[in-house]
């Protein structure tokens, strides 16, 4: 029996890798840590299929730009509802409210911004690979799966 392909949406809002959607991208799974250097503490190798994540120097200066279409994105939703709940209006200000409120919220959300915003840079370049489906699966409490790892050659 075959193992069930991983879903693409669930397993990239849960940065999983895009080769195989088993391994974690990140070495700790809370993008809120209180320590700032843990938010983009990352595996340089997924630990499931040894996939690359880096694929060249400077491959994450792109997710600049996917961080800044989700920031434009989410303004975008929150002036609607904002507007659906309390109106908008340059007369009383509210526009001004508005700013701040989102301005606000931007910043609070913005160390999982900056991790989504990998996954999805990533996830335009690897694609998933049926035959990661035969590997073992991973120990989570250690994220290993048993064995050696894929690149290292016995001798």
């Amino acid at each position: 029996m075959t193992k069930k392909r991983p879903g693409y949406i669930l397993s990239l809002l849960k940065m999983k890798c895009p080769h195989c959607r088993r391994g974690d991208m990140f070495k700790t799974k809370n993008p809120f840590h209180w320590r700032l250097s843990k938010i983009f503490n990352m595996y340089d190798n997924c630990p499931v299929c040894g996939q690359h994540y880096e694929l060249e120097t400077g491959f994450w200066f792109g997710t600049g730009y996917v961080s800044y279409a989700l920031g434009v994105a989410f303004s975008v939703f929150t002036l609607i509802l904002y507007a659906l709940i309390f109106g908008m209006s340059w007369w009383d200000d509210s526009i001004f409210y508005w700013l701040g409120i989102n301005g606000v919220l931007l910043v609070l959300i913005q160390p999982w911004l900056m991790r989504i915003s990998r996954a999805i840079y990533l996830y335009f370049f690897v694609y998933y690979d049926e035959d990661t489906a035969a590997l073992p699966d991973v120990d989570h409490k250690h994220n290993k799966r048993p064995g050696p790892h894929p690149t290292e050659h016995s001798h």
